[in-house]
C-alpha cells in the first residue's frame, strides 16, 4: 500500500496506528495537494477525527460497518492507554457488540442508558443537507435507534459516499420488514416510488444465496432508484405507514456533523441551527503534525 507521508503507516493490527494530528481551518484549502491514500487510510483518517471528540465518563454510541470499525478499535486503544476512562458503549449490531468485548470496551444498553451523550457511525450516501443512506451492512434499525437517542451524531465517510440527492448512488436504500408476506411487502415498496423508477430486491447473502436476516430476525429489502423521490419526510411517513414496514435507512435530519475525508484532505460539515458551517483540513498543512 503506497502512502505518501511515511509517519502514517497502517499496520495489520490497527489498535496500534497512531493518527495524523488534524489541525487547521477552512482558510487552510487554498494550497491543497492530492495524497496516495486508499479508501480503507480515508475512512481510518474519519474515523479517527470523530474519536477527538470523544470524552472520559461519556456514553458513546459505537456504529457497525468498515469505517466505524475504526472508531471502535481508536476509542479500545485510547482506553488501554489511559487516555480515556470510564466509557460506556452502545453497540449498534451484534457484530460491533462481539468487536467491542474483544477489546475490552465496558457495554450497555439503551434501557440502562436511553440518552447517549455521543454516537459515531459511517454512511452509505450523505447529501449536501447531511440527510443519509444507511443500512447497506443490514444494522439500520439498531443504528437509528441509537443515533436517534444521541445527544450528537458524528457521520464518518470518505468521499465516495458523498451525492447530490438521497438514492444518487444507483444503490441501495434498505427497508427492514417482517418475513411474512414480504413479497406483498415488495410490491407496495416499489408502487409506493414508481415515478422515481423504483426497483426492489430481497436481499440475499452473498456467499450462500440464502435470504439476509439481520439482528432482528428480519429481512431487507433494497430499493434502487433511476430519480429522486421528493421530499424525504414524506418519503419516510408513507414507507413507514405500511404494515409489516419496520424501518427504512433513511436517517433524515439525525446527523450533527459529517467528516468527509478524501484525497485533498479532510472536511468536517456541522449543523449550526439552520445553518451549516464547513471547515476543511489539508494534508499538505498536516505534515508537520504527523
Amino acid at each position: 500500500m503506497a502512502v505518501a507521508y511515511p509517519h502514517f503507516l497502517v499496520s495489520e493490527n490497527h489498535a496500534t496506528v497512531e493518527p495524523p494530528k488534524l489541525m487547521g481551518s477552512s482558510a487552510a484549502s487554498a494550497s491543497c495537494t492530492s495524497v496516495n491514500l486508499t479508501q480503507d487510510d480515508l475512512k481510518k483518517i474519519a474515523a479517527y477525527k470523530a474519536v477527538e471528540r470523544v470524552e472520559s465518563g461519556m456514553v458513546v454510541g459505537l456504529g457497525t460497518g468498515s469505517t466505524a470499525k475504526h472508531a471502535v478499535d481508536r476509542i479500545a486503544q485510547l482506553l488501554q492507554q489511559g487516555k480515556l476512562k470510564d466509557i460506556v458503549g452502545i453497540p449498534t449490531s451484534k457484530k460491533t457488540h462481539e468487536q467491542a468485548v474483544s477489546l475490552g470496551i465496558p457495554l450497555s444498553d439503551l434501557d440502562s442508558h436511553p440518552v447517549i451523550d455521543l454516537a459515531i457511525d459511517g454512511a452509505d450516501e450523505v447529501d449536501p443537507d447531511l440527510n443519509l443512506v444507511k443500512g447497506r451492512g443490514g444494522s439500520l434499525l439498531r443504528e437509528k435507534m441509537v443515533e436517534s437517542a444521541s445527544k450528537k451524531f458524528i457521520v464518518i465517510v470518505d468521499e465516495s459516499k458523498l451525492v447530490n440527492h438521497i438514492g444518487g448512488s444507483g444503490l441501495a436504500m434498505p427497508v427492514e420488514v417482517i418475513p411474512f408476506c414480504w413479497k406483498h411487502s415488495l410490491d407496495r415498496l416499489v408502487s409506493l416510488f414508481a415515478d422515481a423508477g423504483c426497483e426492489g430486491k430481497l436481499r440475499k447473502c452473498a456467499d450462500t444465496g440464502k435470504v439476509y436476516v439481520t439482528d432482528n430476525g428480519n429481512y431487507i429489502i433494497d430499493l434502487y432508484f433511476d430519480r429522486e423521490i421528493g421530499d424525504l419526510n414524506v418519503a419516510s411517513d408513507t414507507i413507514l405507514r405500511l404494515p409489516g414496514i419496520v424501518e427504512h435507512g433513511m436517517f433524515i435530519g439525525l446527523a450533527t456533523s459529517v467528516i468527509v475525508a478524501g484525497v485533498d484532505g479532510i472536511t468536517v460539515k456541522t449543523k449550526v441551527g439552520s445553518e451549516l458551517e464547513v471547515d476543511s483540513f489539508c494534508y499538505n498543512d498536516l505534515r508537520n503534525g504527523f
